[in-house]
Parts: structure tokens; C-alpha cells; sequence
């Protein structure tokens, strides 16, 4: 997927990267990606409802970056401003899916059978957090999602997502408590469907 790097480009900071990029260097925003892509592509997975989604948003958001990168000021991190690009563009993507949601039947999407029951227990777990998270509204998902799983501040989440901190407070405090009434219903054998 990427070229061989020149030895001079990883030493490059992201701002210098960004920077030769816009200046039309070849190579250099290949070398920007090579650094952030796992995490840009967790991010797209943890924001999306499906994989495809989530590849289709990061493909969107990093074209964007490409096309956008001379207006990055240097007010924050790049990792962050690429961060905010593919959160964007998974929340655009969600509400124009909004009439048409989809769930994937993809073989990569499906959990692979387990051995023992412990496993299958975890498993069942990890099915049901995600229902339960995907159950709740992007806005409230993506503040909690970048605050309890990726372990941003408020300060920073509020950054990324472009709201007041009050509102990453306040989503994080109403995503906690839906989340928690959604696991308690799941977690009910007579509600599990």
C-alpha cells in the first residue's frame, strides 16, 4: 500500500511531513499515513456501525486531508487533526446512512467460534457491549468513545470533536448512564433477542 520511505522523511516531524506535502513533495503525505494509519483506522472503526462504513469514511477523510492539508494552522497536533477529519467523516457518513443502516454479513465482521465456554462467555460480552454502545446517538458514542476508550481528556476530546468541554461532559455523562440502562436491559435473558 506504501512506498519505500526515503530515510529522510521518517525523520521528519508530522508538521514538517504536512508541510513538504503542500509544498509538493512526493512521498511525504504517504509517509504521514504510514505513521498515523492504525490509529486513524481504529478511530474509523470505533465511530462507524460497519467496517465498510468505516473504510469508506477513512478513505473520504484522508482525502479531504490531502486536499485540505494547506490549511492546517499548527494549533494542534497533526495525529489530532487527521483524528477530527475521520471522526467527521464517520459521523457524515452516519447520517446519511441514517434512513438505510446496514448491518454487515461479512466473514471479517463475524466472531470466529471459540473454544470454551469462558471464551464464548467473553465473547457473548463483547457482542453485547457493542450492541449496547452502537445503540446510542453518534454524537454521545464519539464523545465517550474518544474519552473512556482512547483515553483523551475532556479538554482534548472537546478539541477533536470542535464542541465546549460542557458538552463532552454532558455526552459522556448521558452516553454512561443509556449505556448502562441498555447493558442492564441486555444483560436480562428475557430481553436478549
Amino acid at each position: 500500500m506504501f512506498r519505500e520511505r526515503s530515510p529522510e522523511l521518517g525523520e521528519r516531524t508530522d508538521v514538517e511531513l504536512l508541510r513538504a506535502h503542500v509544498a509538493g513533495e512526493r512521498y511525504a503525505f504517504a509517509e504521514l499515513l504510514r505513521r498515523h494509519n492504525d490509529h486513524l483506522w481504529q478511530t474509523a472503526l470505533r465511530t462507524s456501525y460497519t467496517r465498510e462504513d468505516a473504510a469508506d469514511s477513512l478513505q473520504d477523510a484522508l482525502l479531504s486531508a490531502h486536499r485540505t492539508a494547506g490549511s492546517f494552522r499548527a494549533e494542534a497536533e497533526v495525529r489530532s487533526w487527521l483524528h477530527a477529519i475521520v471522526v467527521n467523516a464517520c459521523l457524515d457518513r452516519i447520517r446519511r446512512n441514517k434512513t438505510r443502516r446496514a448491518l454487515s454479513l461479512s466473514p471479517e465482521s463475524l466472531p470466529e467460534p471459540k473454544d470454551t465456554r469462558d471464551e464464548m462467555a467473553e465473547a457473548e460480552m463483547s457482542l453485547v457491549i457493542d450492541r449496547a454502545l452502537f445503540s446510542l446517538p453518534p454524537d454521545q458514542r464519539t464523545a465517550l468513545v474518544a474519552v473512556d476508550v482512547e483515553g483523551y481528556s475532556v479538554a482534548e476530546a472537546a478539541a477533536l470533536l470542535g464542541v465546549p468541554e460542557g458538552t463532552i461532559k454532558s455526552r459522556c455523562a448521558r452516553a454512561r448512564q443509556r449505556l448502562k440502562e441498555r447493558l442492564d436491559f441486555l444483560r436480562d435473558p428475557g430481553n436478549r433477542g
